[in-house]
Order: structure tokens, then sequence, then C-alpha cells
């Protein structure tokens, strides 16, 4: 059942941002293109690397905040009806994303076996499994990049966390979920609306999901 490790071994470790991070998310935004499509325009043309990814997702993760609250808030709004988006599951059998969410309210997690914000966000979620694991259904979306869906099978394999995983392997979710970064929590009701959206390892989860359920 639920591993308190899970996602504590990060098989290539987080990187600081240097000047290629800012310039990259820069023009990006310079241009009025949102750097989740800059990413997946790279990897199409074959123009990001994994030690290339893993310093922009370094420099995202430290200034997503900031370029997102100056534009009104992180990820899709609250009330919007979350999206669906093709994944696949471990076995790399194509799924619906909101099939695994199911009907009532859920966690989405936005995760990669290298992301040290996951590492430390950890926690949090062992301790919503733990609490609510009968009430809210818990995903972890395994982005397509810097990691193929084989390991992060042997990663959900040798840590057994309790709660599905699916991989993202063209980056639809990715894109339905303006997820710029990994360690990014959706937060979903029981009507299948977004609640919040948050990032980083100082969220509060017990207490968004408690609110969520109505007992905060």
């Amino acid at each position: 059942m639920r591993n308190g490790s899970v996602g504590r071994r990060a098989g290539a470790g987080g990187s600081t941002a240097t000047g290629i991070v800012g310039s990259q998310a820069q023009a990006s935004r310079r241009a009025g293109r949102p750097i989740v499509e800059t990413w997946g325009a790279a990897r199409a043309g074959g123009g990001f690397g994994a030690r290339t990814f893993l310093l922009l997702v370094a420099g995202l993760a430290v200034g997503v905040g900031q370029i997102r609250a100056q534009e009104g808030g992180l990820g899709l709004a609250p009330g919007t009806a979350a999206p669906d988006a093709q994944v696949e599951d471990l076995d790399g059998n194509a799924v619906s994303l909101l099939e695994v969410v199911g009907g009532g309210p859920a966690l989405i997690e936005f995760w990669a076996t290298w992301c040290e914000q996951c590492e430390a966000l950890q926690p949090e979620i062992d301790a919503v499994v733990e609490r609510f694991g009968d009430r809210v259904q818990i995903v972890a979306v395994a982005v397509g990049v810097a990691q193929s869906r084989r390991r992060v099978q042997r990663h959900v394999g040798a840590h057994d966390p309790g709660y599905p995983f699916v991989y993202d392997a063209r980056g639809e979710a990715v894109r339905a979920y303006e997820a710029l970064t990994t360690a990014i929590v959706v937060l979903v009701d029981a009507e299948g609306k977004v609640v919040s959206t948050g990032v980083g390892p100082q969220q509060d989860l017990v207490a968004a999901v408690a609110g969520v359920l109505g007992e905060g």
C-alpha cells in the first residue's frame, strides 16, 4: 500500500537555473506564447535535451509564482471544468485522464522522478492519502519529458504509492492544465470543477483537501 518514500529517489537530481533558463522563458513571454508551448515545440524539433529541460524546469519552479501572480493566478481559473486529456497507463495503454480521476473530488499532481520539489512535497501527498484516501482520488501525472514510461513504472513498482500514476507521453495533460512545471497540484471538486492550483512543497494540501470536502 502507501509508502512514505514515494517520489524521494530522484533519478536525475534537480539543477539551479542558468542564463539560458531566463532567456528562453522571457523570449516565450515576449512573443506572447505560453512557455509550455515552447517546451512542446522544442521537444518536437529536438531542441531540448534532458539537461536543458531540467534547467528550464528549475528556473520555472523558482519564477512561476511571480510570473503567474502578475497574470492573475496559477493554472486554470477556479470554477473551470477540469479538462480531459489522453494519457497512458503504465502499461502503455491510452486512457482518459478524467476516467482515472473519476467522478468525485480529486487531487492531480504533475510529477517527475527527477523533481526535487515533488520529493519535498511528498509528505503532504502521503498525509492526504492517509487522511482522505477513501474520499479523494489522488492521481499523479508523470510528465513525458526527461523520463520514460518504463522509468516511471520501475519507480512506482519499487515504492507502491497506493494511488494511480499515468504517463503524459504527448504533453496533453500538461497543456490542458497549464502546468508550467512539476510539483503542481490541482484540486477538483465533486462537480468536476477546478478549485485551486498550487505549486511547490509549501502547499498545505491537508487543509486544502479538507476545504474541498467541506471540513475546512
